[in-house]
């Protein structure tokens, strides 16, 4: 007999206002126990000197994490120039400066390089994998080794504010793998001023915005409440990026058990696209939709009402 997990059987989605100085991880952690989770996990790491939102699901929306983290995301960032360091943000070593100093003009005439489809080398202090060990252990064992360039949608990458010569801040849009410290090392590079991240804040991700998130102070201080659980979110508020169509009665219990389903009205959706279903105001499946049918993908397994 399987070993019972411990904790209660909630799913549904925590936006966390992520603080400076701790990590994704333990913030995962913090969240699981205050709600006395069985299951929980996370929708795309943040930095631990990064701040903003952190999508953190728990139970049953943890089925739906790949979807929030492919999703498009927003930042805003403050670089400074004249200093390259080892880990392109303000917690590594100063490897290289220079006393060029870029005016807006310079900085705005750069930008249009790193919009659209673009080639990205992550930081060699990512999460990456090298020949199956991260690059962040190789980089603290000192080991050498290079980092492949990578594809990333760049939405829209703005300058937003020039506080004083050294610094700019900046705000971008862009899909699933950017980073924000390489955008800062090679916009620095591209102006022959060097540069890394200084500050950096996840300002929305999917459908999830840092306005309205849970601060750590509030999570803390409700842990283990019923007050609690008012930041509990349905776990459709992380799908609402795809189609919803509804599907039949009949359809549901196929969907639930694995098998492609009878869905109703389609609307705009079209043969191949991805949709999620529901049946009675509740999810039931993520899929491919076909013919009529949406094919599973993902099934969620939620109580009935």
């Amino acid at each position: 007999m399987a070993r019972r997990r411990k904790g209660r059987d909630i799913s549904g989605w925590v936006i966390l206002d992520k603080p400076a100085g701790i990590g994704s991880t333990a913030l995962v952690g913090k969240v699981r126990w205050a709600f006395q989770a069985q299951k929980a996990g996370h929708a795309g790491t943040l930095d631990p000197a990064a701040t903003g939102v952190l999508a953190i699901a728990l139970g049953e929306a943890t089925k739906a994490v790949p979807y929030v983290t492919d999703a498009m995301k927003a930042y805003r960032f403050t670089m400074r120039f004249g200093k390259a360091t080892s880990t392109d943000d303000a917690e590594g070593e100063v490897v290289a400066s220079s006393d060029t100093r870029p005016d807006d003009t310079a900085i705005l005439s750069a930008l249009p390089q790193f919009r659209g489809q673009i080639m990205q080398v992550p930081p060699k202090v990512s999460a990456v994998k090298v020949d199956g060990a991260r690059a962040y252990d190789l980089a603290r064992d000192q080991e050498v080794f290079e980092l492949e360039a990578r594809p990333l949608w760049v939405e829209r990458l703005d300058l937003v504010e020039r506080p004083d010569p050294d610094h700019a801040t900046f705000e971008m849009e862009c899909g699933k793998g950017g980073y924000v410290r390489s955008i800062a090392r090679d916009l620095g590079e591209a102006l022959g001023a060097l540069g890394h991240v200084t500050t950096l804040r996840r300002i929305w991700s999917g459908p999830f915005e840092a306005d309205d998130a849970l601060d750590l102070d509030t999570l803390e201080a409700q842990a283990r409440t019923p007050e609690i659980d008012a930041w509990l979110r349905p776990i459709e508020e992380g799908l609402s990026d795809m189609p919803q169509l509804r599907c039949t009665a009949e359809g549901a219990v196929r969907l639930r058990n694995g098998n492609p389903g009878m869905v109703l009205d389609a609307g705009d959706v079209e043969y191949g696209d991805t949709a999620w279903a529901s049946f009675e105001g509740q999810p039931v499946a993520v899929g491919v939709y076909r013919a009529g049918q949406l094919h599973p993908k993902r099934v969620f397994n939620l109580q009935r009402p």
